[in-house]
């Protein structure tokens, strides 16, 4: 691997005009397919296997047309305070704006909002849903800007009205500034790490260039490959953070070989070797932890992990290769100014702070053992508290229209409003269907908690309806989830004496099913992923007890946080300060989502520290000398490379979007707690604890796993050590 890797660095650094030329053509390629291509059909959100898709899809087979997933807008009109929606002053300006809505080109129905189920029970709320015949994305500007002006007119008339739905939603993906400001704070910690602009621009570069090249082709497989919009966003924030990660660790490991003596063209020969080896393993995790969300069997998750995988390949491919070559072009541009000027390159000093902190960990594995994993444990015990669900508008700024919509309807109608049960009623084969079909209706509508239901909606054959069951409490209440799995076990009394069968769905039931699905797939998706990873550790560091080690650190880490979402997210401790306007459930994807990345990324600090100490122990230093010399070497890179990554996804929690805010915070979090605390304090503590043993492996495995060279020991033994004096700068050594 490391022979192999390295001489791909040197014909890289050589041939660096063809690099660059052929990365630039590949941008250029896909960016105009990218510009060409058909926008992406957005198919909706599909969760093949639960009771709630299974009900979506019978409504579409036996009502076509009608159940289409189409846009939607929901006007709520409220009366000043003590007056009623009823009165003439404001009735004739609501059956206006009826009118007025119904008007446009591609409106399919509008509700009556006088009618007396559209009115709330004090008179002081109306409100209408305005259906379209086409989706969200095919709404043409005019239909949007003649919903705005119908509910302006409204307003003229003294009414407070507020509007929700997806037919006026104007969320999205990230809209720029979180990826402006992780680019930051990113190069500000590589301008600190390196003392060189140039040392701290050209990761940057290459990542700016491995993202462009990811969501290029991204976008120009979408319609291809019927991707969802948001399935780039993740592929971002990853392909940024582990871009400017894996580039970084190559420029230092160059920067290091330089020092030790090494001409340009050899040091990043040996970079591309040692560095860019760690690299692919690290690369290697990260993919197999995306990968494996397909395991989830969400087709959604399957299609974010696998194009944020993708974006991982190409990362590791930039740093590589462009890296090297860009390195061909400024040699001398990454050192520090010192070595500029003087000639001399310094090498890492003996006791640097990374040295200092291994051997202080070593003199007291036991204390900071207990004080990490108690820290972690800690910020964990939320976590039996953790309640999964889809935060919608009830989760956004009360600033929002959209959040004041949701409260005035909750208070109007009652809490459940906003979130009814559609049950499909199958009566399909029975003799006498209608009758059937009310029984079914009656028998819902008197369960605890129902307070009301619609009447049923017959298709055209006879043989299914549609009816809508309000519960008492809210959509994301626990009670609701109670009230929908009662449903479904009185099922079988209820389908047995009415001779139909029936099924719950609607976007409350949907929502309580992907959270079941996504905690059932969980533990397997941990085994496959986490087996795997400890399989392909097992390979890079030819050790038992290392990548079991690694494995508990980052369970540690992830439950914690895990537990420092739900604190915020949840439970609201100190979510002013991130931006939470209002406390919910945790997204149901959330969990698998932090898992799935989390692991990845850990692995990446796992390879890159403990690498180093291989690479020592190799040489013939004993355990202690191996874990301060892989710190000496390590710390002060991981430790930047960290902050980069908390930059990168911390810069998402400014979104206005709940689920992106929480999923920076989340990964933020996450990165905070494995790097400084699991691997800069976990590792050093348990590798002390072991000595020796820690590169123990039993002698069968040893013959059956494969070898690879990951520490560069081929590289050394080719006799790469450059002459002393190679360790001035070209241009000083000429002048000798």
């Amino acid at each position: 691997m490391a022979t192999i890797l390295s001489k791909m660095g040197r014909l890289a650094f050589q041939q660096r005009w063809y690099v660059v030329l052929i990365w630039a053509a590949v941008l250029a390629a896909v960016g105009l397919g990218a510009i060409k291509a058909p926008a992406a059909v957005d198919d909706g959100l599909s969760m093949p296997g639960i009771e709630s898709q299974k009900a979506f899809d019978l409504l579409e087979q036996r009502f076509p047309g009608e159940t289409a997933d189409t846009a939607s807008a929901t006007i709520v009109f409220i009366a000043p305070e003590g007056e009623s929606v009823t009165s003439p002053a404001y009735k004739q300006s609501i059956k206006d704006t009826a009118i007025a809505l119904g008007s446009g080109d591609q409106v399919a129905s509008v509700d009556d909002p006088l009618k007396s189920s559209a009115v709330g029970k004090d008179g002081s709320i109306a409100f209408t849903t305005v259906t379209f015949a086409v989706g969200s994305a095919d709404l043409t500007e005019a239909d949007r800007a003649l919903v705005k002006e119908s509910i302006s007119r409204a307003q003229d008339s003294g009414l407070t009205v507020e509007s929700g739905g997806s037919a006026l939603a104007t969320g999205g993906p990230p809209g720029g500034m979180a990826e402006v400001i992780g680019v930051s704070i990113a190069a500000v910690v590589l301008l600190i790490t390196f003392g060189s602009l140039a040392a701290a621009g050209l990761p940057l570069l290459t990542a700016v260039v491995g993202v462009g090249v990811s969501l290029a082709s991204i976008i120009a497989l979408s319609s291809a490959l019927g991707l969802s919009d948001s399935t780039g966003t993740l592929a971002m924030m990853l392909g940024l953070a582990v871009g400017i990660d894996y580039a970084l660790f190559v420029v230092s490991r160059y920067r290091e070989e330089r020092a030790r003596g090494a001409a340009p063209e050899e040091a990043a020969r040996l970079a591309a070797g040692t560095a860019g080896s760690a690299v692919v393993f690290a690369g290697l995790t990260v993919v197999i932890a995306l990968a494996g969300l397909s395991v989830v069997g969400i087709p959604m998750l399957t299609e974010m992990g696998l194009a944020a995988a993708g974006a991982v390949v190409i990362a590791v491919l930039v740093a590589l290769t462009l890296v090297p070559a860009l390195l061909g072009f400024w040699p001398n541009a990454v050192l520090v100014r010192q070595a500029r000027r003087s000639g001399r390159i310094a090498q890492a000093p003996e006791n640097n702070l990374g040295t200092r902190w291994a051997r202080f960990a070593q003199r007291r594995p036991v204390p900071v053992l207990l004080l990490g994993v108690a820290c972690l444990g800690a910020l964990a015990v939320p976590v039996g508290s953790l309640q999964l669900g889809m935060p919608g508008d009830e989760s956004m700024p009360v600033s929002t229209t959209e959040r004041r919509a949701y409260d005035a309807l909750a208070e109007g109608f009652g809490p459940g409003f906003n979130g009814p049960l559609t049950v499909v009623v199958d009566a399909k084969g029975n003799s006498a269907p209608e009758t059937a079909i009310n029984r079914v209706v009656e028998e819902i509508g008197g369960t605890e908690g129902v307070i009301s239901v619609s009447p049923a909606h017959v298709n055209d054959v006879g043989d299914t309806a549609v009816f809508s069951a309000v519960p008492s409490t809210a959509p994301t209440d626990e009670r609701t989830k109670d009230l929908v799995e009662t449903i479904r076990d009185q099922r079988s009394g209820i389908e047995s004496g009415a001779g139909v069968s029936y099924e719950v769905t609607g976007t409350t039931a949907l929502n309580i099913d992907i959270a079941q699905k996504v905690q059932a797939a969980l533990v397997p998706y941990l085994i496959v992923v986490v087996g795997l990873a400890i399989v392909l550790l097992m390979v890079v560091f030819r050790s038992l007890l290392i990548p079991l080690k690694a494995a508990v650190g980052f369970l540690l880490s992830v439950l914690a946080s895990l537990g420092a979402v739900i604190l915020v997210f949840q439970q609201g401790h100190g979510a002013s300060l991130f931006g939470v306007e209002q406390t919910g459930p945790i997204m149901s994807m959330m969990p698998i989502f932090l898992v799935g990345i989390v692991f990845g990324l850990a692995m990446d600090y796992e390879v890159f520290l403990v690498s180093r100490m291989r690479e020592a122990h190799v040489r013939g230093d004993s355990a202690p000398q191996a874990i301060t010399s892989g710190f000496r070497h390590s710390a002060r890179v991981v430790v930047a490379a960290a902050l980069i990554m908390i930059a990168v996804f911390a810069g998402f929690i400014g979104e206005s979007d709940s689920m992106i805010k929480m999923i920076g915070f989340g990964l933020a979090s996450a990165i905070l707690f494995d790097a400084f605390i699991v691997r800069m304090a976990l590792v050093p503590a348990v590798m002390a604890l072991l000595g020796d043993r820690a590169w123990w492996l039993p002698k069968w495995l040893d013959r059956v796993l494969p070898r690879v060279d990951v520490e560069g020991e081929s590289l050394h033994r080719d006799g790469t050590d450059s002459d002393p004096d190679a360790s001035l700068v070209p241009e000083a050594a000429a002048s000798r």
